[in-house]
This record gives structure tokens, C-alpha cells and sequence, in this order.
């Protein structure tokens, strides 16, 4: 992708030379950053997560089973380091992205992400497959290093525990 800058102001040009506005550049920047969330919590890789929120970030999760909807808030990136040691006990992650609905006014945008987490464990020679249908209602900031999380609250529509045969170490 090239930046042009025309009488009009900037314009992007895509692959095979579209143009394409600055707003479809920002909803890409902010699609990116949905998805390095999810490959980054799959990897483990904490501190790639961390920074992926504003320093004054709130992740905001919920309790389940008891308690589906959001309602545990932890703030900054000691809270995020926090609602990650969740998946300290599991064997393996699996974050999927279904959908993205971003709305973008200036330097910040909220986003309305649905998802399938599937969080396979590993107890007493079993695997049992527990998967989360969820949504993130997400709160995003432009900073000098591109869109970051501002606020991140995760719902749980539904969940499934389903056995597993192998999951790869």
C-alpha cells in the first residue's frame, strides 16, 4: 500500500492500485489489531498482548459460569498481565475472529468483535474442548504507534465443554 498526498489531502492506493480512503486504512489497522490480540494470546506471548492496550487500558472479563456477562475490571497493563494468567492451567488456546463492526470518529473508534475461544485442558488423562462463543466491546486510541485498546469488555454468549481426543503440546 502507498500513501499519495493530492490536492484533496492524503489517498492510499491498495494492491493492483485501488485508492482506497483513510477510513478503510484505519479499519484495517484496526482489524490487524483484533487479530495480533488473538494469535498473541494463542502464542502466549503476554508482553506482545500488553502491548497491544494503552497504558491506562481497562479489560473488562466475566466470571463464568456464574456470571457470563462483564464484570471483573482490571485496569492498566499489570490488569491485562492479570485477565491473561487465566490460561496459565490450559493446554492450548484457540481464538477465533467471526466478525468486526468498527465505527471511527477521528483518533478513536469503538469495535464490536465476535469470536470463538476454544481453551482445551488437560485432567486426569482427559481433554476436554471448553469453547466460548464471546464479543469484545472493544474501545480503541490512535497513538504515535497505531491503534491500541483502550477499553476491552468481554461477554460470553454460550459455552460448550466438549471431550477431546489429542490436543498438540
Amino acid at each position: 500500500m502507498h500513501l499519495h498526498h493530492n490536492a484533496i489531502g492524503w489517498v492510499a492506493f491498495g494492491w493492483y492500485g485501488r485508492r482506497m480512503s483513510l477510513a478503510a486504512i484505519d479499519r484495517l489497522d484496526l482489524s490487524d489489531l483484533v487479530h495480533r490480540y488473538a494469535d498473541a494470546v494463542d502464542r502466549r506471548r503476554v508482553d506482545d498482548v500488553v502491548a497491544l492496550f494503552t497504558a491506562d487500558a481497562q479489560f473488562v472479563s466475566p466470571d463464568p459460569p456464574e456470571h457470563l456477562d462483564a464484570v471483573k475490571t482490571r485496569e492498566g497493563h499489570p490488569g491485562v498481565r492479570i485477565a491473561l494468567a487465566g490460561l496459565d492451567g490450559l493446554a492450548r488456546t484457540h481464538h477465533g475472529i467471526l466478525g468486526e463492526v468498527f465505527r471511527i470518529d477521528g483518533d478513536v473508534a469503538v469495535g464490536s468483535i465476535t469470536g470463538v475461544a476454544r481453551h482445551w485442558m488437560e485432567r486426569d488423562d482427559r481433554v476436554t474442548d471448553v469453547t466460548w462463543y464471546l464479543r469484545y466491546a472493544d474501545e480503541y486510541v490512535r497513538t504515535a504507534d497505531g491503534w491500541r485498546i483502550r477499553r476491552r469488555a468481554l461477554t460470553i454468549d454460550a459455552i460448550e465443554h466438549t471431550p477431546a481426543r489429542v490436543v498438540r503440546a
